[in-house]
């Protein structure tokens, strides 16, 4: 059987290859290619093979565009770290899914079943139904493409980011004390386009991360104030209207 590895995390892919060699030793992998782009180009110059690993979430964003650009009929088994709602999708259309670590224990599962869904002609029909299920639920935006010096495109993960900032008339993402970056979207657009579980707009100048919040002082007129792990140029203040809102979100209810 041949196989086509798409991940972009190098030990990852070690790791699938090592599994792989003692589950399936017959399984070959024929390829690793890492990116939306690549993949594409991949599909479009060679023959499809048997089975497809693929991690929902590559550098350059959702693979799921992949299927925009090509018409894959290959089985696939997902590698992610994905959402309760998505898992059961998964389980629902018959096209397993494997939470990483991968075990050997779920990848023997998980070729167990390819091989009994291998001939099911309705295969096809169901990975179609999981993308289509799937993309309802990736409308938030999980990377960005930032412009660098000369001619390149630095991605960044929305996950990767502390907090969201605005100062005369600029948007900056904190990634870190030494890093921030200039993002071409106004803070209203960022918190349309962001996970609201991820990220919550706590004033018209901060935009910021459950993870990154440190502590929170209570302040006057019944007002918060959230220090962040990344020191901030000024307080973060939640007005009174809004603190029952921040601790729903917060605490995840």
């Amino acid at each position: 059987m041949k196989a086509l590895i798409i991940e972009d995390e190098k030990a990852a892919v070690r790791n699938l290859k090592a599994l792989l060699k003692e589950v399936s030793p017959s399984t070959e992998v024929i390829d690793v290619v890492d990116s939306i782009r690549d993949a594409v180009s991949w599909f479009e110059t060679n023959p499809e093979p048997d089975l497809i690993f693929l991690d929902i979430h590559l550098a350059d964003g959702s693979s799921f565009e992949i299927f925009e650009h090509v018409r894959i009929s290959t089985p696939i088994i997902f590698t992610t770290a994905y959402d309760e709602y998505a898992l059961k999708a998964f389980k629902v259309n018959s096209i397993d899914y494997l939470l990483k670590p991968i075990g050997v224990s779920d990848l023997q599962y998980a070729l167990d079943k390819f091989e009994k869904l291998h001939n099911d002609s309705n295969s096809r029909e169901s990975l179609v139904a999981l993308i289509r299920s799937l993309r309802k639920h990736e409308r938030y935006k999980s990377h960005f493409l930032i412009p660098c010096k000369g001619d390149k495109l630095l991605p960044l993960a929305a996950d990767q980011v502390e907090y969201f900032c605005i100062a005369d008339g600029i948007t900056r993402a904190v990634v870190s004390h030494q890093e921030q970056y200039i993002i071409p979207y106004t803070l209203d657009e960022l918190a349309e386009s962001l996970d609201p579980e991820r990220f919550f707009r706590a004033n018209r100048q901060y935009l910021i991360s459950r993870n990154a919040v440190r502590d929170i002082d209570l302040w006057f007129n019944n007002r918060l104030s959230i220090n962040l792990r990344i020191p901030t140029d000024e307080k973060i203040l939640v007005s009174k209207l809004r603190v029952n809102e921040f601790k729903t979100w917060f605490s995840g209810h």
